[in-house]
């Protein structure tokens, strides 16, 4: 019988196991019947040379919407005992929670270093000029990025596990160091079968504004003044320093300016927010007007990654339809403004769900998301100090001090 069933399943496959990828023979066997014929043109569209950012709005946004409800069917894996948690209450359940991933993890121990990761880096990947790109991308939009993952995630190091990676001979003489030491990600039992190992995320998943909130009671504690729900500032209107030096802010951890300054900026936010709660609502305590004013300002975030951020990242009509459709729904602005919101993720958006869709998993952010995220090229080679109260030259820009 179960050579039967083997035999089966082999002829079911056949005619179409020379035209899939054999990496995927695996979970279209397991796919729905009605699944089988959208991988199929989904597949067919990747495998082909036309690409899907060359068809027409309409058609690649049917293409991106058949994809996207395939990876949420069968692309979303749990990992160990993460909790479902509660978007609404930003530090439960959030801090120290498994990385999902998109796909089984596979072992490549033997080949992962063949060829060495540092001279891809060096040969393929390093920059040698910065290009600038103009109007479309400037250094706060290089330091956004950062400002979101400063939000996102982080591995849980294993301090007890030190690493030594050395540059390969054929590239050490351009690496400016030749070795350096880091510690190894620290690796969890997850308790399942089929992905027994798992890494932790010391930041909050949530899109919650932990970058200037904090990621556990005690980071959230040290930040607020207690004061009509506002955030500690400097008098000079950047963050303050605590008596070792340190910035008083959400998620200091491999800070520099411009995230330093996105912080400022989005803590004088909370700040405008809750003198206009206590304005419109003088009964509302310290307590309340802090939580209501960290969800608008973690809103206001978030719409500016998801309609204007990454918009601009990618420039073209069908992203900029596909953005706006996640946060307003096909209905559009103008009508989620009028009568709110109505319908489910796809006439509505994403925003206004009365309980989020996470697909039958729990939620977090995956190991492959955060394998993608590597935008360093962004950032230029130097940065420029200039004096905001000089005169202006030639192209208009205040006169430089420092590089």
């Amino acid at each position: 019988m179960k050579s039967f069933m083997s035999f089966a399943k082999h002829l079911r496959l056949s005619p179409t196991k020379h035209f899939i990828h054999p990496d995927f023979h695996k979970i279209y066997e397991k796919m729905r019947p009605i699944d089988k014929p959208l991988f199929l043109i989904v597949h067919g569209v990747d495998k082909s040379r036309i690409g899907w950012h060359r068809f027409p709005v309409f058609l690649g946004l049917t293409y991106l919407g058949i994809r996207r409800s395939l990876h949420d069917k069968y692309n979303l894996l749990n990992v160990g005992d993460t909790p479902v948690g509660d978007r609404y209450d930003t530090l439960k359940e959030g801090e120290g929670t498994f990385f999902g991933r998109n796909m089984l993890p596979v072992d490549q121990k033997d080949k992962v270093l063949k060829p060495d990761p540092m001279v891809i880096a060096t040969k393929l990947l390093a920059r040698k000029q910065l290009i600038d790109t103009g109007k479309q991308f400037n250094m706060i939009a290089a330091s956004w990025i950062q400002f979101m993952i400063h939000d996102w995630i982080d591995h849980l190091e294993d301090t007890k596990q030190i690493e030594e990676l050395k540059a390969p001979t054929e590239v050490a003489s351009g690496c400016p160091l030749k070795s350096f030491m880091f510690y190894k990600t620290k690796e969890f039992d997850t308790g399942l079968s089929d992905i027994k190992k798992g890494y932790r995320n010391i930041r909050t998943p949530w899109w919650d504004g932990s970058v200037i909130y904090g990621n556990h009671p005690k980071a959230a504690h040290r930040v607020r003044t207690f004061i009509n729900g506002k955030l500690k500032i400097a008098e000079d209107g950047l963050l303050q320093h605590d008596n070792d030096g340190l910035p008083i802010s959400g998620d200091i951890r491999n800070n520099w300016i411009g995230v330093s300054t996105l912080q400022a900026l989005f803590i004088h936010e909370h700040n405008a927010v809750c003198d206009a709660l206590k304005k419109e609502y003088p009964y509302l305590d310290d307590k309340k007007l802090y939580h209501h004013a960290r969800l608008v300002t973690s809103a206001v975030i978030a719409k500016i990654h998801t309609i204007d951020w990454t918009v601009e990242l990618l420039k073209t009509d069908m992203l900029v339809a596909g953005m706006r459709a996640n946060w307003y729904g096909l209905l559009g602005k103008r009508f989620k403004d009028t009568f709110g919101h109505v319908g489910g993720s796809i006439l509505g958006g994403l925003v206004g769900l009365k309980k989020p869709e996470n697909h039958g998993v729990p939620y977090s952010l995956t190991e492959e998301f955060t394998s993608v995220y590597r935008l360093h090229s962004l950032l230029p080679d130097q940065l420029f100090i200039r004096d905001v109260n000089s005169t202006p030259g030639p192209n208009k820009s205040p006169n430089i001090t420092k590089k």
